[in-house]
């Protein structure tokens, strides 16, 4: 009888293969307030919903009581779809440009999906980003050598988006995976982690290289050890409150993880 293995890895992108700290995202949210309202968001803010698709965080932000009652305040109302529409207009320009311009891999992304690819394993991604963003995005990933086996966007698929798990399954039936518990959805947020967790998957947080940590490169390699690590374990907490089944710094100590999965599905686990 052959020994299970793990089939497939679902990655995310921003903050998970390539912009270390998921900077293009945040700020274009803030610029995208700012241009169609004069309205002020703070990074903070925008980064809370991190891991939606791009019109669910902007609805989630609506939500948001700070934003919200900063927004009566000044307007009068509440944010409405018409709102959105604005919001979301002057955002998917800005986010190509600047996705553009943070296509770097993340150090590591490369020789961990190399180890992957050896084993057999396949290589789906799914992304809060419109399609538009990524059809000018997975080029300039491809000229750093990045090419996933499919990609898939919430605004793509009827059902939507994170935290569902729609994203994960198209990924599975494109890439005609067995099982989804051979299946490991890796994310630097927690809708992102949700999805994967919606669909059955094993499930790995990134802690210091994505949104949860808002860590330049630089910043991360200028950072002393010690507050790395309370950034690491406050991620650490939040991931594990939601489910997540491994947390890891980065996507480069992923290999190992998989070796684990490989193992818990050898004595019949399942996530």
């Amino acid at each position: 009888m052959r020994i299970p293995q793990p089939e497939a890895v679902i990655l995310d992108w921003a903050g998970t293969t390539i912009d270390f700290g998921s900077l293009a995202p945040a700020a274009t949210f803030v610029e995208a307030f700012r241009s169609a309202f004069d309205f002020e968001l703070s990074l903070d803010e925008a980064r809370k919903p991190m891991g939606l698709g791009k019109r669910e965080h902007f609805e989630a932000l609506a939500q948001d009581p700070s934003v919200a009652g900063r927004w009566r305040a000044r307007f009068g109302r509440q944010i409405g779809e018409t709102d959105i529409d604005r919001l979301y207009e002057a955002f998917v320009p800005r986010q190509i440009e600047r996705a553009r311009a943070h296509a770097e891999l993340i150090p590591g992304t490369l020789e961990a999906i190399a180890t992957l690819r050896h084993r057999g394993m396949k290589v789906g991604t799914t992304t809060g980003y419109p399609r538009a963003v990524m059809d000018a995005l997975m080029p300039l990933a491809a000229e750093h050598g990045y090419r996933p086996d499919c990609t898939v966007c919430g605004d793509q698929l009827g059902a939507g988006g994170r935290p569902g798990p729609w994203m994960a399954l198209q990924c599975v039936i494109e890439l005609a995976i067995g099982s989804v518990a051979r299946c490991v959805k890796v994310d630097d947020t927690l809708p992102g982690i949700a999805e994967g967790l919606n669909a059955g998957m094993w499930t790995v947080g990134l802690a210091l290289s994505g949104s949860m940590a808002s860590l330049s490169l630089a910043e991360y390699h200028e950072s002393a050890p010690e507050r790395l690590a309370t950034i690491r374990a406050a991620a650490t907490a939040n991931f594990t409150r939601a489910g997540a089944h491994y947390v890891i710094d980065t996507i480069a100590t992923l290999p190992s993880v998989i070796d684990d999965i490989a193992a818990r599905l050898a004595r019949g686990e399942r996530p």
